[in-house]
């Protein structure tokens, strides 16, 4: 699939250090460790944990975890009421004894990340054996911790490096990252061989590189959006589209609503985001396609995936993907699809407005500092009074993810006069309808000042 370098909440993980994420040794008491085991045979696998079948159905953790322990606490509590029994993350550090903390008081599990650069050579990187020493470093800290699950070795390196590499650099470097991705696996289970290695692209294209170059691997892992249900067949083809299938199963390590980079555009040219109903749809549906429940094979090959995302940062990528909004824990439609999705019941909680329609007065050629009308059609189940708040971003005028309040006047139930920005370019708005029963629903357009 096609991607764009957009989302503030995965590109939070883009750090500057030159291999991984650097970070204080901690020390603890070992606590009981979990032996995590890929079983089966061709076509045939599962999961075990402690012996016992265990299939991921997880959300990615999106919440800072340079938190108190016990509001940690309360996020996994939280995400686990949805039926998940899997955590996510993309790098392993001094602050995942807190998760780990948590995950163990709610019998849950973490695949646990470790992040490498995307924009590093892996041909000419001159610092990879302590990159590789600081990763089995941290394997020693925490793989006697019950809730450790799997180890994911970085993070859609291989589909990335098309951003800073071209030609034989490219097709070279992508070969020796996969070399390097096996000798972390080896040395991973050279220091604990009771937990799988896997590592995550964003495309089944990375698979070919893993499956010649990182042997060691137990499985396979994938990040997949839009293109979710084609996971299964890619897998079928097998490495040289061939017809001959891999010969490891997968996972799933981020699915969700389609993203930012593979949308069609709206009339002002930007990328025209899902709504909150369509959302809370794409989770469902796309589990289908993991779980091989619509018929399509999977059953066997995939052993689970982790959504994007538990998480509540209200920014241009949060409002895209989170299911919470603030760290109130404020529910979106998203958290009870997931709720739906991993329990097979619906929940009974009071649940969020859901916006049917919204129209624009003037959608281009506004005038900086001109008034517009905005109406909405937000229809509550529950038919609770609703209150609403108005907030706009500039990402496609200057790249920021961040909000901030947009200067509205409410003029009727859902009617809205919006003044706009001085700043030329194409906004986005945003209207949040809350029930004041802790859910929002978040609906948005573009609109051009020129």
């Amino acid at each position: 699939m096609g991607f764009k370098n957009d989302l503030g909440t995965r590109s939070k993980c883009l750090l500057a250090v030159p291999i991984l994420v650097l970070w204080s040794a901690i020390g603890g008491t070992a606590k009981a460790q979990s032996v995590v085991k890929v079983t089966g045979t061709q076509g045939n696998w599962q999961l075990t944990l402690n012996g016992q079948p265990y299939y991921i159905k997880g959300l990615d953790y999106g919440p800072d975890l340079k938190t108190t322990q016990s509001t940690t606490n309360a996020y996994v509590a939280d995400l686990v009421a949805t039926g998940a029994n899997t955590t996510r993350t993309w790098g392993t550090g001094s602050t995942t004894s807190n998760l780990l903390a948590a995950v163990d008081l709610y019998n849950a599990h973490v695949v646990m990340g470790f992040w490498l650069n995307q924009n590093v050579n892996y041909c000419t990187a001159a610092n990879l054996n302590t990159t590789l020493n600081q990763i089995v470093n941290w394997v020693n800290s925490y793989k006697n911790d019950p809730g450790v699950l799997i180890w994911d070795i970085g993070n859609e390196v291989i589909l990335q490096a098309q951003n800073y590499f071209s030609g034989t650099t490219l097709e070279n470097d992508r070969v020796c990252y996969a070399q390097f991705v096996n000798q972390i696996s080896q040395a991973i289970h050279a220091a604990d061989p009771n937990h799988p290695t896997t590592s995550t692209d964003a495309w089944t294209g990375a698979w070919p590189y893993y499956a010649q170059y990182s042997p060691d691997l137990d499985l396979l892992a994938v990040n997949s959006y839009g293109g979710v249900c084609t996971v299964e067949s890619a897998w079928s083809s097998g490495p040289n589209n061939n017809g001959v299938p891999y010969t490891k199963p997968y996972i799933v390590t981020e699915f969700g609503p389609s993203g930012e980079w593979e949308v069609p555009n709206d009339s002002n040219g930007v990328p025209l985001e899902p709504t909150d109903l369509e959302k809370a749809a794409a989770y469902p549906n796309a589990w289908a396609c993991i779980t091989g429940s619509n018929g399509n094979g999977a059953a066997g090959v995939s052993l689970g995936a982790t959504a994007f995302i538990y998480g509540n940062k209200n920014d241009f990528g949060g409002v895209w993907f989170n299911d919470e909004y603030t760290t109130s824990m404020t529910k979106r439609l998203s958290y009870y699809s997931q709720f739906k999705m991993y329990t097979g019941v619906a929940s009974t909680a009071n649940q969020p407005p859901a916006c049917q329609s919204m129209t624009l007065s003037q959608t281009s050629h506004i005038a900086p500092g001109s008034t517009f009308t905005v109406t909405t059609d937000f229809v509550d189940p529950e038919n609770d009074p609703m209150t609403f708040n108005l907030m706009i971003n500039e990402k496609y005028i200057n790249g920021s993810t961040s909000l901030t309040n947009a200067t509205f006047t409410q003029t009727g139930p859902q009617t809205f006069t919006v003044t706009a920005p001085t700043t030329a370019g194409v906004w986005k708005l945003y209207v949040y309808a809350f029930d004041g029963h802790n859910n929002v629903g978040i609906q948005s357009a573009s609109f051009a000042v020129q």
